[in-house]
């Protein structure tokens, strides 16, 4: 770590996604692209007026630059949700650089509260070639991890009780979400919600998806859109059991109301999109009746503000807890939580609440 701040400021750089030439723009060229080079090699060091422009330009502390981790992470076997192709390279890279900033503090947060919990990951042996046994995979997880035939009632708190480090991400449009094994550690990321009530049936789906990715282990003859489509159809299954699906759709049917799909939505947490989707592989619509419904979804503008919220926050909390119980252990500064809640320590100050 000898080239402490060129390194953090490539970092940086990234999270921002930013080229060289973007980040000279946006100092107003107060330095050239060849200086910010330099700097980045370790060739120069900036001055502190670049210094505070680079750190409101990138918007870290000043700190952040010269902050040497104590737990340094690789990525490995990083796999996006098929809007990923929407993507560009450099969003990608910004929205992996952000995750590996995460969790280093996560990982370094864990190794000083030390939690005595361990992972219980869902691994499914089988290989996956077809929807048959994505719904398979799904029902054994149910069963796994005694889920019976409830609704869930918030995913990403059941995905961190089991042992997975999920993270929300400020990320790209296009991007929905990401999954990386980090240093044996199983990461799901996702983005973060930028509105104040938003639904967050997608974020449960994604998150799902995710975990199809790094449970199950597909066949070789599959190709990546249809391993896609699996994941899908894993994710339908473990939010809306194929028992309860047929229970409640019934095939005898000549009509579906939005009325409906509303009280489902709010009460499985499912998209009606979803809905038909389980719908059709479980033989209740046909092929024909699926399209109908895809096309009239999208005349009636449903995919904009699709009607019906289901009640949970669908947010990482664990990381948060984690800080909490550090500081009421006196095992962490004030200082050092808001490095770890990634925040100013005037930030952090002022939503802290002291009760006793």
């Amino acid at each position: 770590m000898e080239n402490v701040f060129g390194n953090k400021l490539v970092s940086a750089r990234k999270m921002a996604g930013m080229s060289l030439q973007d980040l000279e723009d946006k100092l107003d060229k107060l330095v050239s692209r060849q200086a910010l080079h330099k700097y980045e090699q370790g060739k120069m060091k900036p001055d502190s007026q670049v210094l505070i422009a680079l750190s409101n330009a990138l918007n870290v502390p000043v700190d952040y630059f010269y902050s040497i981790p104590t737990v340094q992470v690789e990525l490995t076997n990083i796999s996006y949700r098929k809007y990923a192709s929407k993507i560009s390279k450099t969003g990608q890279l910004s929205v992996e650089e952000k995750a590996k900033e995460i969790c280093e503090r996560y990982l370094e947060l864990e190794h000083l509260i030390n939690p005595t919990e361990k992972p219980e990951h869902f691994i499914y042996d089988k290989i996956i070639a077809n929807a048959d046994d994505a719904e398979a995979a799904a029902k054994k997880l149910r069963e796994t991890w005694s889920l019976g035939y409830d609704p869930i009632p918030d995913v990403v708190e059941m995905l961190e009780d089991k042992g997975y480090k999920v993270v929300e991400l400020d990320a790209p449009d296009g991007f929905d979400g990401m999954k990386a094994d980090v240093d044996g550690h199983k990461l799901i990321a996702l983005k973060r919600s930028t509105k104040p009530n938003e639904d967050v049936v997608r974020k449960r789906f994604t998150a799902l998806h995710e975990l199809a990715h790094h449970a199950l282990k597909f066949s070789d003859k599959l190709s990546e859109k249809e391993e896609e489509n699996l994941c899908h159809t894993f994710a339908c299954a473990v939010l809306y059991p194929a028992d309860m699906a047929k229970k409640e759709l019934s095939k005898d049917r000549f009509h579906f109301y939005q009325n409906e799909l509303v009280l489902i939505k709010e009460r499985w947490g499912i998209s009606f999109p979803a809905v038909f989707s389980r719908a059709l592989h479980l033989g209740i619509i046909s092929s024909y009746i699926y399209k109908r419904f895809n096309i009239g979804y999208k005349e009636r503008k449903l995919h904009l503000n699709e009607p019906g919220r289901f009640m949970s926050k669908e947010k990482p909390v664990k990381m948060e807890r984690l800080i909490y119980m550090g500081l009421s252990k006196e095992i962490l500064t004030i200082n050092e939580a808001a490095f770890f809640a990634g925040m100013t320590v005037g930030e952090f100050r002022k939503q802290l609440q002291l009760l006793v």
